[in-house]
């Protein structure tokens, strides 16, 4: 890698890593959800079905089976979601999207992207998309 392409990773590096400072303390103080959290909200929203095996939510948010695990419970402890097991196979479990998570799901994306518009303004993340 050539010092160039070294100090262009490490701006971006930091430019995604002050975003994401942003979006948390957004997210936290006006939703009281974290950044992965809200992340599995949207993700689960998305799908056609609102469900997703857990290991294929693990991949998506870039966790470990064990964070998505707890992190999964504390949704689920909040109303967000459920677990279900999978019909063919016992040993697979669902995230399931309830109502309400869908809900604090929408109430949460207008802030989030309020929020990430204006961090990538603020620390120079809009160059980086064009």
């Amino acid at each position: 890698m050539s010092i160039k392409n070294s100090k262009a990773w490490l701006e971006v590096i930091r430019i995604v890593a002050s975003v994401e400072v942003e979006l948390s303390k957004v997210l936290q103080a006006q939703h009281g959800l974290g950044l992965s959290e809200y992340r599995a909200l949207e993700i689960l929203a998305q799908t056609e079905s609102a469900e997703l095996r857990m290991q294929e939510l693990a991949t998506q948010l870039g966790l470990n089976q064990s964070s998505v695990s707890r992190m999964v419970e504390r949704l689920e402890r909040a109303g967000h979601t459920i677990r279900d097991l999978c019909p063919d196979d016992k040993r697979g479990v669902y995230a399931v999207l309830t109502d309400k998570g869908r809900a604090q799901f929408e109430q949460a994306r207008q802030d989030y992207e309020q929020a990430l518009d204006s961090a990538l303004k603020q620390h120079g993340g809009e160059r980086l998309l064009r």
